[in-house]
């Protein structure tokens, strides 16, 4: 065989290798906006880099189908993106891998409470009161405002389920948002954030996808809506649609690998790639949440600062999601709200 030839057969063996070795990764994300930045940030320059193949997947964070998949030992998904509360809870119950940190970066390079035992925050974010201005003579101030149907008549949106919507609804109420879990914590308090619930109930077009509210918002279907910031922020250029900050309720989405997935140790390479400040940043570009990493806030630019939930003057009357109390009481809770939601 001559030199050539070997070196041709060299390269192809090679080429084949470096195919036979490249990884698929099921990413499961909650779709939208959100899903479309994941891909700008961290789908496409990952498979760039390293040859591996991202099969990009969403729902809509139903734990059910984890525990499903992991219960038969059928875990078809490499990577899921979770909430705070679902990730404390699926820890506990043995849903997803723990994770060795220290392959993550410093600590003290993320936001506090980013690096947990079972996943990675990534970036962080709010579900707030939106609004269209288009369609509203006066701008509401709060959730006090979204549960008065005189002055603001019409149909409001909710996401559908206990988490978020029962804190909003003691605030409603007056309650404090420094007290809100405090409060919810107490049978009285659980009664009477569902006692409020029924004040409105008729008034309620229920969510599940956060593409929704932005839609019911711009259609007119809903005059007010509960919203992920970062949906909001997504069509203000072409819309009017409006946050209130005070009140919200701040959270990360975390990475978490399913207990018993494959291909794991690619899957964490993932999760490194994606909380670098160099992918957080073009992330947080496409998509007004904050990085998990503050290593890349001093990247942004500062007009996109006023849109991110953890700007002081945008975090300064809004509550942190408290992961303790949803993973102790998140259960029972959730199926008295599907029992009430209901009727």
């Amino acid at each position: 065989m001559s030199n050539r030839l070997k070196l041709t057969a060299l390269a192809l063996g090679m080429t084949c290798a470096a195919h036979a070795m490249a990884t698929d990764l099921t990413v499961i994300s909650f779709g939208g906006a959100n899903k479309a930045a994941q891909e700008k940030a961290f789908y496409a320059p990952y498979q760039s880099s390293t040859g591996n193949k991202i099969i990009a997947g969403e729902y809509n964070g139903e734990m059910a189908k984890v525990k499903a998949m992991v219960d038969t030992n059928s875990v078809s998904w490499n990577l899921v993106e979770v909430e705070s509360p679902e990730l404390a809870r699926g820890c506990d119950e043995g849903l997803f891998e723990e994770l060795d940190p220290a392959q993550f970066g410093k600590a003290e390079d993320f936001v506090p409470g980013a690096i947990q035992p079972c996943g990675v925050g990534f970036f962080v974010w709010s579900t707030v009161l939106a609004y269209n201005a288009d369609k509203l003579k006066s701008a509401p101030n709060g959730w006090a405002d979204f549960w008065d149907t005189k002055k603001f008549p019409g149909k409001r949106g909710l996401r559908k389920g206990a988490k978020y919507t029962l804190e909003f609804a003691l605030m409603a109420d007056g309650v404090a948002p420094a007290d809100v879990y405090k409060v919810l914590a107490t049978k009285e308090g659980q009664d009477r954030s569902f006692k409020k619930l029924d004040e409105i109930k008729s008034s309620i077009q229920w969510w599940e996808a956060g593409a929704q509210p932005p839609q019911f918002l711009a259609s007119g279907d809903v005059v007010m809506s509960s919203a992920y910031n970062g949906r909001i922020a997504a069509v203000q250029k072409e819309s009017n649609l409006q946050v209130v900050w005070t009140g919200g309720i701040y959270d990360f989405d975390a990475w978490a690998i399913p207990k018993g997935a494959k291909n794991q140790d690619e899957a964490a390479k993932f999760i490194a790639y994606s909380v670098q400040p160099a992918q957080q940043k073009t992330y947080s570009e496409n998509i007004a949440y904050g990085p998990a990493n503050t290593q890349a806030v001093p990247l942004l630019d500062k007009a996109l600062l006023k849109n991110m939930p953890t700007t002081p003057e945008n975090i300064k009357d809004q509550v942190a999601m408290d992961v303790a109390f949803w993973a102790d009481f998140g259960e029972q809770l959730e199926q008295r709200f599907n029992a009430w939601a209901a009727k």
